[in-house]
This record gives structure tokens, sequence and C-alpha cells, in this order.
């Protein structure tokens, strides 16, 4: 029998996406942002009434319910549900399609959109979401490292599919949706099965999020004393590690540095006198989100159009551009905008893809 657990009932009446929450936040509130937990058992009744969750019907947010049990009765850790849920959503966006006809792509059935031609089993099996979901499951653990690839990477090494990036945008709802069921099932270690402990620091999440660097936060978000600070300051030591947040594409990489009008060179420590953040990059990742890092010591070690994983180098703490000291000026923007409107809490945001940054 598969149940849901009572626990997480009161959470399923409201989503809360990331933008959602950071959006809507007021200037003062930003350091209680994130109350919610990290994962707890669930037990899939099928029976079960389910709430409508975004733009998915209460029948599509069972099969998630579905999909996720299976998850975990084969012991698989919240990453993989997430693959799953964002798989399904491109396929079939969560419905449990029988024959389409002449719109039918080859014999494709199911969530999955799995095919009986191509051995995944009988159109009668394929239409049972258990076994769909079991199917799907194995096949993804035969995928070298899948835990840390890219959700799209992993998803269309199972899948195959001719719109193999088609699943990336797909990442940010399915982690709502997999937190919203679970309590904060997103929010755990990419790894793990233990559910009810968040990632830690330089640990990637089931989200597929990680710390770019490890250090105190020297100066927060939006400060009364530097209110226009659009991102936080840490204090990680010269030349360590920075790497990307999140798998995305690199938009910048450049020297963005001046004084008095003119440029300024990045090879060198700058100062408060200098303008712009040194050394910096940019990347767009899946849900239009961006993240940028400033003041590398040296040129990064990526260029624009370069796709980067979560985790991937991307260059060493410095201090070029308008900094006093070495350390990471780390930024996180909504919706696509680079500009202050569309910069939110780093703190907050981390905190809810499961990838603290203290």
């Amino acid at each position: 029998m598969w149940t849901i657990a009572v626990l997480t009932v009161c959470c399923l009446g409201v989503v809360v996406s990331v933008v959602q929450l950071l959006s809507d936040q007021d200037d003062g509130d930003t350091g209680n942002l994130l109350a919610a937990g990290c994962g707890s058992d669930i037990v899939i009744d099928p029976g079960a009434e389910f709430p409508r969750i975004g733009d998915y019907s209460s029948d599509q947010v069972k099969n998630v319910a579905i999909i996720i049990s299976v998850g975990q009765e084969m012991d698989l850790p919240s990453r993989a549900w997430i693959i799953a849920v964002a798989t399904a959503m491109q396929e079939s966006r969560l419905t449990n399609l029988g024959h389409l006809g002449g719109a039918n792509d080859h014999d494709s059935l199911g969530l999955f959109q799995q095919r009986p031609s191509s051995g995944w089993g009988t159109p009668e099996e394929i239409q049972d979401p258990v076994y769909a979901s079991t199917k799907f499951y194995e096949k993804l653990q035969t995928v070298e490292n899948w835990e840390t690839l890219p959700l799209t990477v992993a998803a269309q090494r199972v899948q195959i599919s001719a719109f193999p990036d088609a699943y990336a945008k797909h990442e940010p709802v399915a982690v709502d949706i997999v937190n919203t069921l679970t309590g904060g099932g997103g929010r755990v270690s990419a790894v793990s099965t233990d559910m009810g402990t968040c990632a830690q620091m330089g640990e990637l999440s089931a989200a597929g999020w990680i710390s770019p660097t490890e250090g105190p936060i020297w100066s927060g978000f939006q400060t009364p004393e530097r209110p226009t600070h659009n991102g936080v300051d840490i204090g990680a030591p010269r030349d360590a590690k920075v790497v990307a947040a999140t798998a995305g594409t690199v938009i910048t990489s450049e020297c963005n540095a001046s004084q008095g009008g003119q440029p300024y060179s990045c090879d060198v420590d700058g100062g408060v006198d200098v303008m712009g953040c040194g050394w910096m990059v940019n990347i767009l990742h899946a849900g239009d989100y961006i993240t940028r890092y400033c003041h590398f010591g040296t040129a990064p070690v990526v260029k624009e159009g370069d796709v980067v994983q979560a985790g991937q180098l991307l260059g060493y703490v410095g201090s070029s551009g308008h900094s006093s000291g070495p350390h990471l000026h780390y930024e996180v923007h909504l919706n696509a905008d680079r500009s202050p409107a569309g910069a939110v809490d780093p703190v907050a945001f981390m905190n809810q893809v499961g990838a603290p940054l203290e």
C-alpha cells in the first residue's frame, strides 16, 4: 500500500516557489524566509486526494507522488525523484498518456513516453505509473555519475530524446513540487538517502545547487549601510576556488573595472576608488536565474558560451575591481534580469535550493 505522510499535508495547499518567496519578501525580512525543513519520509495512498499545484492538476500531482514513492522504495536519493519528475513534465505533462493516434511519437506511452518497441515493456505495463517509474529509475542508475550530472544530461541519457535540452526548463518547478510534497526533499544532499538533514556547505543539493566558495559572510544583501549592495561578500581567502553554483551557460566572462572613467586592470588588486566587479562571470541557469561572481584574482577559466556543471571551477578568489581585500562577491538574479531590479538575497535563495552560504 502506498501512502503520503500526514506530516506534509499542511504544506500541500500552498506552493512556495523560489521566485514567489524571494520576490515577495519585505526589505526587513530576508533572514527568516526559509523555515522549511529538509525532507520527510512519505507513504503514498493512490486513493488519496491531492491539491492542484501551480499549473498541475490533482491527478498530475498524484503521479508525482507515485514517482517519488517508487524512488523511495528503491532507496534512491531525492535527486533521482527530481530528475524523474522533470522528465515526466517534459514527456507527458505528468499525465499517463495512452496512444495518441497520428499525433503519437512512434509508439510512446505513459508518464515517460516509453516505447514497447524499444524494450521498455508491454503497453499495459508502461501505462502503470509504478512500473514506468521503476523502469526509468533502473535506467537512470546505469548512467555514470547521474547524481552530479546536470538534470538535462542525466534525463537525456535515459530518454534519448530528439530534444535533449528540453528537460532543464522543468527543473525549478520539479524542485518546488518535490519540496512541497516531501517537506523539503530538494534541500538534502544529492547523494544521500537520509531525509531530514539539509545539505551542508560545499555539498551538492538534490536541487542541483552548491555553494560557490566557503567563508563567512562579510557584508550582506542591501544592508542599511550599503543599500545598493546587490549581493553578499563571502570572506574566502585569496586563491580559493570559485565554482558554478549550478549548471548553466556562461553569458559574461570579462574584466569590469574602471577608475576615473577609464579602464582599470583586473590583473592587480583594485581598491575602494576603483569601480566595477573586476574579473567577473555571469551564468544563466534553468528557470531564468542568473548568478554573478566578482573580484577574481586572475582571468576566469571559463569563457562566454561555455556550458558549465554545478561545482565546475570558474576561477580563483582575488581582489580586483571595487574591493578592499580578497573575497567573492556573489549575486543571484531572477527573470534573467542582470540589473539591480532582478537581484535577490543570495543567502535566502541558496538556503531555499539547499546550498547554504553560511
